[in-house]
């Protein structure tokens, strides 16, 4: 019995922690807005007039007018006072007493609830560029790593009430999703294939896009692209691993040289061999092989030896 309570209690609360249900944007109720504007100023003329004809008035009729004009002048101010000019690449959030009415879009003047706040949000393309953070990639080496960010509102309802800013969100979030996908690929592949951050800098933006997408959906906030603007190695390891490129360079430049010049002795002895130029023994074939690659593959340029005598001195 003792358990079934607690159960329920358990259930209880964690139904009152639960998060509401978040807002999601709908267009707001609106007029237009030259009809109303027409409509306030043509109420509001009418009790400016009432309100003089009063003054050529005396007793009840006099009191009466004043009632009447002041009724009409509350009105027609009532009736511009709702006017709400929506300029292109700006919503205005229609808000009532605290609860959300609606979002309008559509550019123009238009005409809402006098009584409603009616709050400004941009809905414009931004850019975000992140702070130059400092993050151990894969491999435990530090790195400085910086992206921007292209991004744009597309849910006003949810970037004004499920964040406290969404500009700020937005922000934070750029830099946390930054930091994790520095963490998790090494800065250089080394020749091993795998995704690294200066090699496969398409890839790797992709999966920057798809992370901050996850993490800003909250905020009703649209990733449109992102980009790496600085990727290097820290300063305190950067030249360390500027000799370990250059090594790595250099052996896989002479490697190249090597395969080249394995190909062109191969070459020679099978044209040597097919057109019966001369022929060669085992060991002078491999005198003539250690000749030609120390001359290809020497990095200076070789001294000519002319040999005067036969080819057996």
């Amino acid at each position: 019995m003792t358990s079934d309570v607690q159960i329920r209690r358990t259930s209880e609360y964690a139904a009152t922690q639960r998060p509401a249900t978040p807002v999601a944007e709908r267009p707001a109720r609106a007029l237009r807005g030259l009809r109303m504007l027409t409509l306030g100023l043509a109420v509001l003329a009418a009790g400016i007039v009432v309100l003089w004809l009063a003054g050529r008035h005396a007793g009840d009729t006099a009191t009466g007018l004043v009632w009447l004009g002041v009724i009409l002048v509350v009105c027609g101010a009532g009736v511009l006072a709702g006017l709400t000019p929506v300029t292109p690449g700006r919503a205005r959030v229609v808000q009532l007493f605290g609860r959300y009415r609606g979002t309008i879009r559509e550019s123009g003047l238009q005409w809402v609830n006098p009584f409603t706040r009616r709050i400004v949000v941009s809905t414009r393309i931004r850019n975000q560029e992140s702070a130059q953070a400092k993050v151990n990639d894969a491999d435990g080496n530090p790195i400085e790593i910086a992206a921007v960010v292209v991004w744009q509102v597309s849910d006003t309802a949810k970037a004004l009430y499920s964040v406290d800013d969404y500009v700020h969100f937005v922000a934070i979030q750029t830099e946390t999703a930054v930091r994790r996908i520095a963490s998790s690929y090494p800065y250089d592949s080394r020749g091993t294939g795998k995704l690294s951050l200066r090699d496969n800098a398409d890839e790797i933006t992709q999966r920057l896009s798809a992370e901050l997408t996850d993490r800003v959906r909250p905020a009703g906030v649209q990733i449109i692209e992102s980009r790496l603007t600085r990727l290097s190695y820290a300063s305190e390891i950067a030249q360390a691993m500027l000799r370990q490129q250059q090594a790595s360079a250099v052996v896989g430049a002479r490697q190249r040289i090597v395969e080249g010049a394995v190909g062109m002795v191969q070459l020679a002895l099978q044209r040597l061999e097919e057109e019966g130029v001369v022929e060669l023994d085992e060991e002078r074939k491999a005198a003539m092989v250690s000749n030609l690659l120390v001359v290809l593959c020497s990095e200076q340029a070789t001294q000519q030896v002319v040999n005067t005598g036969t080819l057996y001195q």
